[in-house]
């Protein structure tokens, strides 16, 4: 089961600010009960679909999460998209990150997809945002739709839904209702008129009939055709005559759950292509459903803030974490113990892309005075990930904040702050675990830096 990397108190405080004016969407009964359909059309994708058929290079983004990052609906869909527009040569944006939700996702756009100019955004974030507060949900999704109209106005959107078997999804798909983070991004989806596809209820149809299995671990699925349990589907069955979706109730199999993924988004094409109109710009934008502060966000390199202290650029044509993560973020600022970073900012929130691992630094994080600690590690860090660290969020938009970080020289207790079952990693290889150090991405601000 995924887990969001970060989740932000920001509707609480916004009120605090007398902004709450601003919210069409109430915090009570909010979402409202929403029948699971396949496909809502709403005002199609007019500008892809002429592009497509026009011909030329057609530039398709995939913005979600471990899902979408698998060689699966993914890579289905494109290859499906060309095949179905040979004139067309659809080039792919691959921005799917495993384990991340709609609010990363609506503060690394910018890098992972504006940069690459898309004609065509798919959005997945469903089952990553299904424990995260809905008024977040809706505040992150419709920032990803504002930020992406105001840049590429001709750029058409498409959510996508998919699922898990943990009871926070599947017990409302199977009721016929959509779980709660998909009804959320459907109230959006109903604002901006963005169609949306579930790609998991004929899954959940074929399972309530005894036809699939929702989780098979090391199962072996082999081509069918003709007299296939499932005629309608070109999903592979195994030997018990059924088909096995996935190893672990989340991530499916390429060749079964991934399939009935595509073939959602075949199904659902035709009702879109008939709902698109003529291609035009979506703008001008409607009122917004939130105080969106998103629209406002900023994605910045580390050197833009004050540094002082030991830092150091990672080399990205060596074998650092500024080469791994090279295709997420611009670079990769090393900090040693007494390394300190200062800005100040006119705006809302920040939150520092960087990474968690074995030898990740204590910090002391300081805004406006007060001063919290963090630990850049937990229990998987065997090795280094890409993560997030909020240091505010629900600050007054009207006020300029001063944010410190330090990075302690104190070494926290790796061993004990490993899951057990990783423990023997440090014992195996003790110098990754050695010293202690901060590698910063990016720092994401809600606002604008002041200089």
């Amino acid at each position: 089961m995924h887990t969001s990397l970060f989740s932000h108190p920001l509707l609480s405080a916004l009120f605090t600010f007398g902004v709450a004016e601003a919210m069409t969407v109430a915090a009570d009964g909010f979402p409202p009960p929403r029948k699971a359909v396949e496909c809502t059309p709403r005002t199609g994708l007019p500008n892809a679909l002429a592009k497509l058929e026009r011909g030329g290079e057609v530039r398709v983004a995939y913005l979600g999460g471990s899902i979408t990052d698998q060689a699966g609906w993914r890579v289905k869909s494109r290859a499906w998209l060309q095949q179905l527009y040979p004139k067309a040569k659809v080039e792919e944006i691959h921005a799917a990150i495993g384990g991340t939700n709609a609010s990363l996702g609506v503060l690394r756009i910018d890098h992972d997809v504006f940069a690459q100019r898309p004609d065509l955004l798919f959005v997945e974030f469903a089952v990553n945002d299904s424990a995260t507060d809905p008024q977040e949900i809706a505040m992150a999704m419709e920032g990803i739709v504002r930020k992406t109209w105001n840049t590429f106005p001709e750029c058409d959107i498409c959510f996508v839904y998919t699922f898990t078997d943990g009871p926070m999804m599947i017990d409302d798909l199977r009721a016929g209702k959509f779980n709660r983070s998909a009804a959320v991004m459907e109230v959006v989806a109903d604002h901006y008129g963005i169609p949306s596809i579930h790609l998991g209820l004929e899954a959940i149809r074929l399972e309530l009939a005894g036809k699939l299995l929702m989780k098979a671990p090391e199962a072996k699925v082999t081509k069918v055709s003709g007299d296939s349990l499932n005629q309608r589907s070109r999903a592979a069955v195994g030997a018990d005559g059924k088909i096995p979706f996935s190893n672990d109730g989340v991530h499916p199999y390429l060749d079964t759950g991934h399939q009935l993924y595509q073939e959602a988004i075949e199904r659902s094409f035709p009702s879109i292509k008939a709902a698109s109109q003529r291609p035009a710009p979506h703008r001008p934008l409607p009122a917004p459903l939130t105080p969106n502060l998103y629209e406002a966000s900023t994605m910045l390199t580390a050197d833009r803030a004050q540094l002082s202290g030991p830092w150091s650029k990672l080399p990205a044509d060596q074998d650092t974490p500024a080469r791994w993560f090279q295709n997420r973020v611009d670079s990769i600022w090393k900090g040693e113990p007494g390394a300190k970073l200062t800005f100040k900012f006119k705006g809302t929130g920040v939150t520092f892309y960087d990474l968690v691992g074995p030898d990740g630094a204590k910090l002391a994080v300081t805004v406006d005075g007060k001063t919290v600690e963090s630990t850049r590690m937990d229990g998987y860090c065997t090795y280094q990930r890409l993560a997030t660290l909020q240091a505010a969020a629900g600050l007054d938009p009207q006020q300029v904040h001063e944010v410190s970080v330090t990075v302690l020289p104190e070494i926290p207790d790796r061993r004990d702050i490993l899951f057990p079952h990783n423990r023997q990693d440090m014992t195996d290889h003790p110098e990754k675990y050695a010293g202690t150090r901060w590698h910063l991405g990016a720092i994401f601000i809600l606002g604008n830096l002041i200089n």
